[in-house]
């Protein structure tokens, strides 16, 4: 691992804690770069961790964040838009602006966190933020190294929790027929993923697509879950025009439980493509979702 501190950005959340993590247990020096700012409360007087306010849409306290560190990772993450935070400003302006400020700090090593599927031709624009933001970062910094992975789950997640959520509905609405199909992955894994790609290269590659091992459709994993819970619910098929009435409808809402573009990602299968590095080139055997559910739901 490298002598100076690595900037996380993003490290307060869900990916950024589980990376801040990996890396304090290899040893590495970690700035925990987010908005608020805070120590893990697993953290321990031996840890080298350091907390620093930074915003992505503000160069000032990027700049600083990045100052005197040796790689840095972008986890930054908005799934919902709001008067103060929009895709363009998130993953397209603030991944470009952190690149840029990267290249002139002297850093080389850069790992920007984008998602399967990202392409500025989908009805997304979410989907669409995140393609022109891997664009924008290889523009400023030819040699960042571009991670996807498919929907991460892990203990404290929004995947499997929210799914769990649903199975005490006494009827279970399903996206279309619960078809779509999905490749979940470990929050853990990839974290392990991205300590290896900070370190010494394993391979030349710079575009990444991380999954588990098991291809799921959407069905599959609720009836994996209820099974689990020990539940019996109806599964009920919904078709998605109806989803994206209901998703117009919920816009208005300050918090919206549902967004068009969620609406858009449910339709198209979530799964890791043909020619791009995966866990096999790192030596990473990731591990199931079906082994994981104990440690996941446990307090369900």
């Amino acid at each position: 691992m490298t002598r100076g501190p690595i900037t996380v950005f993003g490290g307060t959340g869900f990916l950024g804690r589980a990376i801040v993590r990996e890396l304090a247990d290899a040893g590495q020096a970690v700035r925990i770069a987010a908005r608020h700012p805070a120590l893990p409360d697993w953290a321990e007087d031996g840890d080298r961790l350091e907390p620093v306010t930074a915003d992505i849409r503000d160069e000032a306290s990027t700049a600083a964040a990045l100052a005197g560190a040796s790689a840095t990772v972008n986890a930054v993450s908005l799934y919902v838009e709001s008067r103060q935070a929009s895709f363009e400003a998130i993953h397209v302006e603030g991944a470009s602006r952190l690149a840029r400020l990267a290249r002139l700090a002297g850093i080389e090593r850069l790992v920007q966190i984008s998602g399967i599927g990202a392409t500025p031709h989908s009805a997304s624009a979410y989907v669409r933020a995140r393609a022109r933001g891997e664009a924008a970062v290889l523009e400023a910094l030819p040699r960042a190294i571009i991670v996807r992975p498919s929907v991460l789950f892990g203990p404290g997640d929004a995947f499997l929790s929210t799914l769990a959520g649903l199975t005490r509905l006494p009827l279970i609405p399903l996206f279309g027929h619960g078809e779509t199909r999905l490749q979940p992955v470990h929050v853990v894994d990839v974290a392990r993923a991205l300590i290896r790609l900070l370190g010494e290269p394993l391979t030349e590659r710079r575009l990444f697509e991380l999954g588990g091992p098991d291809v799921m459709r959407y069905r599959e994993i609720l009836e994996l879950v209820l099974a689990h819970l020990k539940r019996d619910r109806r599964l009920l098929p919904v078709p998605f025009v109806a989803w994206r009435t209901l998703a117009a409808l919920a816009s208005a809402l300050p918090s919206p439980p549902l967004t068009r573009d969620q609406v858009i990602l449910m339709q198209r299968d979530n799964l890791v493509g043909d020619g791009v590095g995966t866990f096999d080139d790192l030596g990473i055997g990731p591990r199931s979702l079906r082994d994981s559910l104990p440690e996941c739901l446990a307090t369900e």
